[in-house]
């Protein structure tokens, strides 16, 4: 067995990421020692290194690990059902189970959470994000992969497939009906909007229109492939085109509904524009404080707007995360084929080329 690993360490907004070796150890009680086979590159994560998230340093940043289970007590595993050699993803969020919203069935917005991640790289045992070779996390917070679903393919939507099933659970609470949905819109296509389409396209919405910023071929292509029946980019379509266009596909009244995933600011103006009467508009895609932006907030009174934000997700959604890919066996090829590889040695460049955007989704692999 080694006996250091490597480990990408924030250091704070702006700076590079300095590569540590941290020595191994038996997991404490409770723990596994998971060795990385993926780990995705979140939105979120940029928006910390860019310090609009704020994040004492250092820390071992990243929250999409999945990782083979390399150490784990006997009795955990018995308890568990969790063996070394399994597959495992990784759900760092750590709801306190006693707030209101624990005791009312909605831990995702627990207003006591605290994360996995959060601990000093320097302190044992020392991989606690997923920017790293190696990982320990709790039991509890593990979701065993079954045999059907290759992990590199699991990663790719680990984060984002969650989180929108997660939006998607919110607004059924609040009467959405995805069979009455004619026709939704998408706005960003990073792998929140691009599994937003995936989403729409197996729950059989006839027109699923995404809006991006930029024309970017790579994105246009594999959002087509996904479901999408029209990718417009607003640098070449404006966008009172786009309103025009979404008119004629819903007799003049506007979407049914509309996901926010791009996380621009700017975006939620538009989406409400969009909206038909008593339209659903999802917004899980604003997670940082990107600025202000003004609203003509006489649109959700008049039209009746249900707005719904969702920033987190649970352990439920994860599980239907890993459902949905088990129902879609004939989505991983193009799912897989999103995901550009690096070394934890390599994340800087990883970064730059994230921020150049050269990659859909990207991942550090063993």
């Amino acid at each position: 067995m080694k006996k250091t690993a490597k480990a990408a360490v924030y250091t704070g907004p702006g700076r590079p990421f300095e590569i540590r070796e941290y020595p191994l150890t038996p997991p404490p009680r409770g723990m596994a020692m998971l060795e990385l086979i993926a780990s995705g590159i979140c939105g979120t994560d940029l928006h910390i290194h860019d310090g609009k998230i704020p994040m004492e340093p250092p820390k071992i940043i990243g929250h999409e690990f999945i990782g083979r289970v390399a150490a784990i007590s006997e009795e955990d595993a018995e308890a568990s059902g969790i063996r070394i050699g399994d597959s495992v993803i990784v759900d760092i969020a750590c709801p306190c189970g006693e707030c209101v919203l624990c005791r009312t069935g909605d831990d995702a917005n627990c207003v006591n959470m605290h994360v996995t991640n959060a601990g000093d790289p320097e302190i044992p045992p020392h991989f606690y994000g997923g920017y790293a070779e190696y990982n320990y996390s709790p039991i509890k917070n593990l979701v065993k992969l079954p045999d059907g679903i290759d992990p590199i393919t699991a990663c790719v939507f680990p984060c984002a497939g969650p989180t929108v099933l997660h939006a998607f659970r919110l607004a059924e609470e609040a009467g959405f009906m995805a069979a009455q949905i004619r026709t939704a819109v998408v706005q960003g296509l990073g792998p929140v909007g691009m599994f937003a389409v995936l989403l729409l396209s197996a729950l059989g919405v006839p027109e699923i229109i995404a809006i991006t910023a930029r024309q970017v071929p790579q994105r246009e292509k594999a959002a087509l492939a996904f479901g999408a029946t029209r990718v417009l980019a607003l640098e070449k379509t404006p966008f009172s085109e786009v309103n025009s266009y979404v008119r004629t596909l819903s007799e003049g009244v506007g979407a049914d509904l509309v996901l926010e995933a791009s996380g621009n600011p700017r975006a939620i103006p538009q989406g409400m524009e969009l909206l038909r009467n008593r339209g659903f508009y999802l917004i899980p895609g604003q997670y940082s404080d990107s600025g202000e932006i003004a609203i003509k907030p006489q649109l959700i009174t008049f039209n009746a707007l249900r707005i719904i934000g969702s920033s987190q997700y649970s352990m439920h959604d994860v599980a239907a995360y890993i459902d949905f890919m088990l129902r879609h066996p004939e989505r991983h090829e193009q799912i897989r084929s999103l995901a550009a590889g690096y070394r934890v040695a390599d994340i800087n460049q990883a970064f730059s080329d994230i921020r150049a955007g050269k990659n859909i989704k990207t991942l550090l692999v063993k």
